[in-house]
């Protein structure tokens, strides 16, 4: 996947969005309690913060100003008693806050994958699978930080705004239109500041995608980089990545620190400002010493949140980019959702398959499978063959409803499997691919997946059957030996063993074999066949193979060509029929 296809990844929009905010407040909606509290507590630290200036003017104006300690300590404790307070207060209203976010963050995150675990496997055609990491961690994430560090904060800055001004205004108007004259300034530094900062996040962002999806190809293809010699080149493209993301970040750096200096200038020539004006209405007898203590505090306190709500405008904008990516995975339709609900069937089916006029395409016009019907009794063996891209394995996946059909229908025992409980089709086909996949875990685990009905018991019936017992008793602690990530110590002949012996336990009544033999050599082969013999008794079973010599003892053998059936017989006659795909296949294998 090239770093340019994860580029949608970082692109931020609006910093709100009501549709968004809707949507994600139905994950907020079970905790409101909580945020009732977390803002209660918010409100109250406000209050408190805007009670120690007035404090201080207090105990100027009044004990220090008569040269007398009378009233001072009652002064100071009531200022002790507010800091106390603001430490209780904040800490509640943090941890508060924190547990609501990590409480909607655990209930997202579990709804996005319990989706993505819904979805068809078209979906994970086109969708690259480090964009899905990124929805349900770094998205994820990113709302979490906008909750605990954005809309929540942000509402506090207002009302400590407004609590501000309206404190100022009381004391001394004129004095608080010296204050204010600073703001339109700041006002027009800060949208200067924002857009760069925003673009160079942006920036940042982006890189990072580039630089993590080069890191992911090149740990995944390490040992090809080394077989080719490519060493040195890959090094060289991952040096330039990594100055162009060091480059990016220090252009953010930049930015960031010179708006941090420039709001921090501003900030002060505001404080000359009310020093000088304050000065003359002292001077003059209209203000008290007090009073310009309590502005010059209240005006830091002014300052701060102005110059923290455009650093919380870019979390915000980052989270609403994160929500619509979120939102846009969770409306993506799951499997059999155009269907009517399917109804659970309590007995085990018989096994008997039939296609009837299936059509179907991956693209649109670019059919795959054309019209195609046959049928399989129940118990039979039949074989499925034909050349590279003829549709064989594409059988496989519209029986087990990976992807539905476009045309005609397929049937389980007679009912089109799209009216089949999902969970009941699958566990009725069972399927061993051309590629096994293993979990880290156990032996054990990676054959019974952790499934009830499949007890150590019937884990190891299954491995003894297709011969895994043999290398599964060998390993230091059998099995419950730990596998480790994509089975990379064992062999692809081990691994494929373990895929039948899960397949088995599972004991379905029709079994699919997709080019299950073809990582397995000859000795391993021929022990399988021959089990296969006993645990394909009673079973319907469609096998899929490019070599012929492992399809020769089904009872019926199906040649697909060019995603049409063309031939449908025994070994014996389709050798026999002149001109036929299958004879030329046999010849060119013998």
């Amino acid at each position: 996947m090239s770093a340019a296809g994860r580029d949608d990844d970082v692109v931020l929009g609006r910093a709100y969005d009501a549709r968004l905010v809707r949507r994600l407040a139905t994950y907020v909606r079970p905790y409101r309690g909580l945020v009732l509290a977390s803002l209660a507590t918010l409100f109250a630290s406000s209050g408190v913060q805007l009670v120690q200036p007035y404090l201080v003017k207090l105990g100027i104006d009044g004990s220090i100003r008569r040269g007398t300690v009378a009233g001072l300590g009652a002064v100071a404790g009531w200022y002790l008693l507010s800091l106390v307070a603001d430490f209780a207060l904040r800490f509640a209203q943090l941890y508060l806050l924190e547990r609501t976010g990590q409480n909607v963050v655990l209930d997202l995150r579990m709804h996005v994958f319990s989706h993505m675990e819904r979805l068809p496997a078209a979906y994970f055609d086109r969708t690259p699978v480090g964009r899905l990491v990124t929805r349900i961690t770094t998205d994820v994430e990113a709302l979490n930080e906008a909750f605990t560090s954005g809309l929540v904060l942000i509402l506090a800055d207002l009302v400590k705004l407004a609590g501000i001004v309206a404190i100022l205004l009381w004391l001394d108007w004129r004095m608080a239109l010296v204050t204010f004259a600073i703001v339109p300034p700041m006002a027009v530094l800060s949208r200067f500041f924002r857009d760069r900062i925003r673009a160079a996040y942006r920036e940042v962002r982006r890189m990072v995608a580039r630089l993590n999806a080069f890191l992911q190809e090149s740990v995944a293809g390490m040992r090809l980089v080394q077989l080719f010699v490519r060493e040195r080149e890959t090094l060289e493209e991952f040096r330039a990545l990594n100055r162009s993301h060091r480059d990016a970040d220090l252009r953010s750096v930049v930015y960031d620190s010179a708006f941090s200096a420039v709001t921090e200038l501003v900030g002060s020539i505001a404080v000359a400002a009310i020093v000088w004006a304050g000065g003359w209405r002292i001077l003059s007898g209209a203000m008290s010493f007090g009073t310009l203590v309590a502005f010059l505090q209240y005006a830091n306190r002014f300052f701060q949140p102005v110059q923290e709500l455009s650093q919380r405008y870019a979390v915000m904008q980052a989270a609403m980019a994160s929500s619509e990516r979120i939102f846009g995975l969770l409306d993506a339709e799951p499997e059999g959702g155009r269907r009517r609900a399917a109804v659970r069937s309590p007995a085990r089916p018989r096994g008997e398959i039939a296609f009837e006029g299936v059509t179907f395409a991956y693209r649109a016009g670019e059919p795959v499978l054309h019209d195609v019907s046959f049928r399989v009794a129940a118990g039979e063996r039949v074989a499925l063959v034909g050349w590279t891209g003829s549709g064989k394995s594409t059988v496989v996946r519209l029986l087990t409803r990976l992807y539905e059909v476009d045309k005609g229908r397929i049937t389980l025992d007679g009912r089109d499997v799209r009216d089949i409980d999902l969970a009941d089709l699958r566990r009725s086909v069972g399927v061993v691919l051309q590629d096994p996949f293993l979990f880290a875990g156990s032996v054990e685990r990676n054959v019974a997946l952790d499934d009830p009905d499949v007890d150590a018991r019937r884990v190891r019936e299954a491995a003894r059957a297709v011969g895994a017992d043999r290398f599964i008793e060998r390993l230091p602690r059998g099995y419950a030996e730990e596998i480790r990530e994509r089975g990379s110590n064992l062999s692809v002949g081990e691994k494929q063993l373990l895929s039948f012996a899960r397949a088995l336990a599972f004991d379905p009544p029709v079994l699919v074999l997709d080019e299950a033999t073809s990582s397995i050599d000859p000795e391993t082969e021929r022990r399988i066949q021959d089990a296969l013999l006993t645990l394909l008794h009673g079973r319907t079973a469609i096998v899929i193979a490019h070599r012929l010599s492992t399809v020769r003892d089904c009872d019926r053998i199906l040649v697909l060509h060019r995603g049409r059936l063309r031939e449908q017989g025994t070994h014996d006659e389709l050798v026999r029929l002149e001109g036929g795909v299958y004879r030329a296949l046999h010849a060119l294998q013998t």
